[in-house]
């Protein structure tokens, strides 16, 4: 497996020491987390890269247990896959907001409000494109800061606009390429399926 800097071990490690319901099904995973590398990657995680690693991940594992398939928590019955899910939101918002990194915090609670919202209104396959979308722009935001075509994009998003993924999308690559994360960008596109031809090319 490779080291904790490149794979989830840390998380797994984290949800085995917690003496709660979820670790009876922790197990270990092969999977670059690449949000969370992205989030490590910008100048405003320089402090602590590692704990942005494993706090993005936490949240990105609690999306999952709520909307696809998580990686490290295995065969938990649905509710608890939400209690968990919710749990891990919960543990990555409260370590951020004790870091005192509340605009963090924010970010990723607009990602998971709306996520949620999307989810609920958008039909699947236009929702899960939007969400991806929305995963990129909010860590790019997390890693470099929100920048005003981010913010109005979200606005968007909140008002079911149409193209609003793309403007999160173009978003995101511009705050990219101004601060050097043009490639963690790419590579977390890639890994959760966004088209790497959709993010605008600022090279």
């Amino acid at each position: 497996m490779a080291s904790n800097g490149t794979s989830l071990a840390p998380l797994a490690a984290l949800l085995r020491d917690g003496e709660n319901v979820i670790a009876p099904h922790i197990v270990d995973s092969d999977e670059e987390p690449a949000l969370g590398a992205l989030a490590a990657a910008g100048p405003r995680a320089a402090d602590a890269p590692e704990e942005y690693l494993l706090l993005v991940e936490a949240i990105r594992e609690g999306y999952l247990l709520h909307y696809e398939s998580p990686r490290v928590i295995q065969g938990a019955d649905s509710d608890l896959s939400l209690l968990a899910g919710d749990y891990l939101y919960a543990l990555g918002l409260e370590r951020l907001a004790a870091r005192g990194d509340l605009e963090a915090v924010g970010e990723l609670a607009d990602l998971i409000s709306l996520a949620a919202k999307v989810h609920a209104e958008v039909e699947p396959g236009t929702a899960d494109d939007m969400v991806r979308a929305l995963w990129l722009a909010g860590i790019v935001a997390v890693a470099a800061g929100a920048s005003p075509e981010h913010l109005e994009a979200k606005e968007e998003l909140r008002a079911a606009a149409p193209g609003a993924g793309e403007t999160l999308a173009a978003a995101a690559a511009g705050t990219a390429f101004e601060t050097g994360l043009a490639d963690p960008l790419a590579r977390a596109a890639e890994a959760i399926g966004f088209a790497l031809e959709r993010l605008p090319d600022r090279g």
